[in-house]
């Protein structure tokens, strides 16, 4: 198990996750450019489009409280493989993210799997920059 608050923070919030339909738990944690950690889970919905991922959740947590950039990004889901994330909370981060902010996917006990910028996660992103 890692030291870092943040792997910390999103292994947590894993084990809150409701996830009664796919069975499929994951936590994700964001860093915010002032040191301030967000935690976020998927929650999972009857009508499964209406689900929410935990990228998602924890970048509405830091938007809450007042946040508007991320520093680091931590996902953790259970198995052996890295749960990368999805390609909508790719965006989602991207919104809050530089491309060379790490991306750390971590397993259910907190071990690092990978790590990877966002840049390589979604190559040629198109962000708030690109509207200027």
């Amino acid at each position: 198990m890692s030291n870092d608050p943040l792997v910390q923070a999103a292994v947590d919030a894993r084990l809150r996750a409701y996830a009664p339909y796919s069975r499929f738990q994951v936590g994700a944690a964001v860093e915010a450019t002032d040191g301030r950690i967000f935690a976020g889970c998927n929650v999972e919905n009857a009508a499964y489009p209406e689900g929410t991922c935990a990228e998602a959740g924890a970048i509405a947590a830091m938007v809450a409280q007042g946040g508007r950039h991320i520093r680091r990004v931590v996902v953790c889901g259970g198995g052996d493989a890295a749960c990368t994330p999805c390609g909508g909370c790719r965006q989602k981060i991207r919104e809050f993210a530089s491309p060379g902010t790490p991306v750390t996917m971590v397993s259910a006990g907190g071990a690092v799997l990978q790590v990877r910028t966002l840049a390589d996660l979604l190559p040629d992103s198109f962000g708030p920059d690109s509207l200027t």
